[in-house]
């Protein structure tokens, strides 16, 4: 019996030995550092690692974003730069606008707008207005093509032609700047005697040297016009001068 408690003894005596040991060498583990991460050391690892990953991603984007917007400023800068070639002294921002360049180029009627309406103060005058909408200068005949007759005629060749000045020579064309006018005026009964009362209408044609007849203009006159022996001016830049040309119509 003495026998067996003894080795009773003895094993409980060698486990718990055993058990000493292995938290020793726990113990030593940790004086070591060779100990395993525990959860949170693994959790503040990953965190570390997720920053470093964001840092490299945010720098990664900076770069793009600065690449992206370098390469977009130099594409606009290409598309705003643009070349408008000049000759004769023209301008290359609005065009040219020198009287050579008119004379070598007559007026378009896609670019010309016109308008007639009595002159102020006057019962039997006319002003005849062609504004040139075009960015280039361009050049008109001396004067318009202008024929007066009724407007529900089936036949114009009966229609009115007014008296012009003579005696033209100068320059090849008159010369309309853009933004502006070449304006003429028509006198339509100058003695102010009884003429025909049939004619309702004004037929406009601003330049008879380089238009075709279908790009005529036609306005209505209105009731109660007399015309005889009408005059028609040349063109000139002011209604004064306009007037002054006219007066001068049907003169050798």
């Amino acid at each position: 019996m003495r026998t067996i408690r003894n080795r009773k003894h003895t094993a409980a005596f060698g486990a718990l030995t055993a058990v000493l040991a292995l938290a020793l060498t726990a113990c030593g583990g940790d004086d070591t550092g060779t100990k395993s991460a525990g959860p949170a050391s693994n959790a503040a690892s990953a965190g570390a690692s997720a920053d470093a990953s964001q840092s490299d991603d945010g720098a990664k984007t900076t770069d793009d974003s600065k690449t992206g917007g370098a390469a977009q400023n130099t594409g606009a800068t290409k598309a705003g730069t643009s070349k408008t070639g000049t000759s004769g002294g023209g301008s290359a921002a609005g065009g040219n606008t020198s009287d050579s360049y008119a004379y070598k180029h007559p007026c378009k009627s896609s670019d010309l707008s016109v308008r007639v309406y009595p002159r102020e103060g006057s019962a039997t005058q006319q002003v005849i207005e062609i504004n040139n909408t075009g960015a280039n200068s361009c050049g008109l005949s001396y004067f318009p093509q202008v024929s007066l007759g009724a407007s529900k005629a089936s036949d114009h060749s009966g229609d009115i032609k007014p008296a012009v000045p003579g005696g033209l020579g100068g320059a090849p064309a008159y010369p309309v700047k853009p933004k502006t006018a070449a304006i003429a005026v028509i006198d339509l009964n100058p003695s102010g005697k009884n003429g025909v009362t049939w004619v309702d209408e004004m037929n406009v044609l601003p330049d008879s040297e380089h238009m075709a007849n279908a790009d005529t203009q036609n306005f209505e006159l209105g009731p109660d016009v007399k015309v005889g022996d009408p005059k028609l001016g040349l063109y000139r830049s002011t209604v004064a001068d306009a007037v002054s040309s006219m007066q001068s119509a049907g003169k050798s």
